[in-house]
């Protein structure tokens, strides 16, 4: 392998900077310490900014090599910085005094078995006794997949030495697992990136819903008013009038009530503030909330304690009541089962009914915002419900299932602080 990797020359510049700066080894110290000076202790930054996982390449590589020390260096346009080091405590200095950033550029692993004998080593400051007196000394860039120089892992000893060609292999896969560590520090980068965004951006969706729904909201009020005063209108009572205006009021119910599902589905489902609620207290609420809507159904709920977003999880039940409700076997009673089992941190809800039921080639389809199966006596709805609460399923680490009641009907299956497989 020695020799053979393609490297392209970006070590010096605003680009190696922008770069390291991505990876977050940006290591920059105000004034850059000319050459010759002593070197200093490793910026604390430059330290923390390294997994942990380095350390343990870094001893490899020395046990590998039988050396003494060993390090892994990020190189900046004017500064070598040890971000993880055995046998030393991580230093910094000034580029050109380092012995990697002589031969940074290469591109290649660089053996010396004696850095004296090596004319571009000899009069270096780690070797004259200046700074430090090495003597064997070997060393790999750390290239990203484009071939960009990020730094160098080196091992090195104050006695000769040299590497066996299997040392040598060696050495360079393990300067290629610390890319890949470096590079997953910087995959997670860009993925916390994404995630702010995206949680900055429901923030902003949940806002303008809000004030669409505080819009539309107001037009649609008074129409539902002036379509109830113009249907108490004895003159307007008779005739096809009549009929339109009642039209008018009940479609602007309905358009109000999808509004307002809509502002709920934008609202729920982001950052969940779990805290141990009672089920049966919780349940209690939504009852209370459905009002006139339940009687007469059946609930049954178990007394369990489970870590959840109180306001969330009420929202999950009165959707899933709702449900159990508007989809009633004709002629039977509606009844709804409500569990909870696992532990607090851990958990599963049950919503049992005994209504019509989904078939389950349609499980998925149910779950996708404003779809809805349009069956024969089945009431008129948003399809926001069960979408609803698939992003409080999500915004609880869990997942929401379905299975089928014994003896007919949906049982729903919620999980929270769990992802299950």
């Amino acid at each position: 392998m020695t020799g053979q990797a393609s490297v392209r020359r970006m070590g010096r510049g605003s680009d190696h900077a922008e770069l390291l700066s991505q990876y977050g080894l940006g290591v920059a110290l105000g004034e850059v310490a000319p050459a010759g000076s002593t070197p200093q202790p490793a910026a604390a930054a430059a330290a923390a900014a390294a997994p942990a996982a380095l350390q343990n390449l870094v001893a490899f590589a020395v046990q590998l090599c039988n050396a003494k020390y060993g390090a892994t260096n990020v190189i900046t346009e004017d500064e070598f910085h040890q971000i993880a080091a055995l046998g030393l405590e991580p230093l910094m200095c000034a580029r050109d005094d380092s012995l990697c950033g002589q031969v940074f550029q290469y591109g290649h692993t660089v053996v010396v078995p004696d850095c004296r004998e090596d004319p571009r080593f000899r009069s270096n400051p780690f070797v004259d006794g200046r700074f430090g007196e090495v003597r064997f000394y070997a060393t790999t860039p750390l290239l990203t997949r484009d071939g960009v120089p990020l730094g160098t892992l080196c091992i090195f000893d104050e006695v000769p030495g040299n590497l066996t060609e299997q040392q040598v292999t060696g050495l360079e896969t393990l300067a290629a697992q610390v890319v890949d560590v470096l590079d997953l520090q910087l995959r997670t980068r860009q993925l916390d990136a994404t995630v702010s965004e995206l949680r900055r951006s429901n923030e902003l969706l949940g806002e303008f819903a809000g004030r669409i729904s505080h819009d539309l909201q107001g037009p649609l009020t008074n129409v539902v008013g002036l379509a109830e005063l113009a249907e108490d209108e004895p003159a307007l009572q008779e005739g096809p009038a009549g009929t339109y205006f009642k039209r008018i009021g009940a479609s602007a119910l309905r358009m109000s009530s999808m509004v307002e599902n809509l502002l709920g589905y934008s609202r729920v489902g982001g950052a969940a503030h779990p805290r141990v609620v009672s089920l049966a207290e919780v349940v209690g609420a939504a009852v209370d909330d459905l009002g006139h809507s339940v009687d007469g159904v059946r609930i049954t709920v178990d007394d369990f304690e489970g870590k959840a977003d109180r306001e969330q999880l009420r929202v999950l039940i009165q959707n899933l009541l709702t449900n159990a409700v508007a989809y009633a076997r004709p002629g039977v009673p509606p009844e709804v089962r409500i569990t909870g089992t696992g532990t607090p941190e851990s958990w599963r809800l049950d919503v049992a009914d005994n209504g019509k039921g989904i078939p389950p080639e349609d499980y998925d389809r149910v779950l996708e915002p404003l779809v809805r199966l349009e069956r024969e006596g089945d009431p008129a709805g948003t399809g926001i419900g069960l979408a609803t609460c698939v992003r409080i399923a999500q915004a609880h680490g869990g997942r929401l299932t379905f299975d089928q009641t014994p003896g007919g009907g949906l049982t729903v299956r919620v999980w929270f602080g769990s992802r299950p497989s």
